[in-house]
């Protein structure tokens, strides 16, 4: 647990070689360390996902959020942007998959990177930590809540298709953190999900909440569960600490 941290505006080479703006933060000191990649909700890059970089930062990871509005928007606050980038379809796959990846690469750049990245991602960034891990090379991935990881949007809904196609080609290991009380993923989504995975070999943890729906997370809204985001986050304190620890000496 870090309890100095530094924290600063700056830019990753995203898709298309774009620089895209992003909030990064640090805990003080050189220790080698992990580094995790924050993906924010569809309400975008606001406070409370900054306060999520932060918390990562605090448990010892170098720690990013990309603004994956910041070409519909740059410099709008947080709900002005959303609101541009929905009214423009989203944000495509493709687009998605480079700003994470530069995302990363940021991160293992920096002297203090021990050369390991994970990925996490709320509501609609639940789905993309999934699309990245098929697609990246990363050490971790956590899904919470992430709707249509499986299951077909309805025609209204501006997220992307599913991704049961590229579910076998899942990279990395996943903490997925479920409601079941949501209905996008419901629970037979997310038993669709397990039986995929399950299915093609691929290493999966998941936890699911009663009492609890979509954004159980979110402590600034009324679907805040305290019990369920508690145990949440020490699932992902744990998984992190797992997967991204520095490899031993001579490994």
């Amino acid at each position: 647990m870090s309890e100095c941290l530094k924290t600063q505006v700056t830019y990753v080479d995203g898709h298309g070689g774009d620089q895209v703006e992003a909030y990064l933060a640090r805990p003080d000191g050189e220790t080698r360390r992990g580094g995790v990649v924050v993906i924010h909700h569809m309400p975008g890059y606001d406070r409370a996902s900054k306060e999520i970089v932060r918390r990562f930062a605090e448990l010892g990871y170098d720690a990013i959020c990309p603004n994956l509005y910041w070409r519909e928007a740059p410099g709008a606050a947080p709900d002005d942007a959303a609101a541009t980038a929905r009214a423009q379809g989203g944000v495509p796959d493709e687009r998605l998959l480079g700003d994470v990846a530069g995302a990363a690469a940021l991160l293992r750049g920096l002297e203090t990177s021990n050369g390991k990245v994970g990925v996490i991602g709320y509501c609609s960034g639940g789905r993309q930590s999934v699309l990245a891990a098929c697609n990246l090379d990363l050490d971790a991935a956590v899904d919470c809540y992430g709707a249509f990881v499986t299951g077909t949007p309805p025609e209204t809904s501006l997220l992307r298709g599913n991704l049961v196609t590229q579910l076998p080609n899942l990279r990395a290991p996943l903490l997925g953190l479920f409601g079941n009380e949501d209905s996008y993923p419901s629970p037979e989504q997310v038993n669709e999900l397990d039986e995929i995975l399950t299915a093609n070999g691929k290493p999966h943890e998941f936890h699911r909440y009663d009492d609890a729906g979509h954004a159980f997370f979110a402590v600034d809204r009324p679907s805040y569960r305290v019990a369920a985001a508690n145990d949440g986050w020490e699932r992902i304190e744990a998984f992190f600490a797992t997967h991204l620890a520095a490899a031993s000496e001579g490994s």
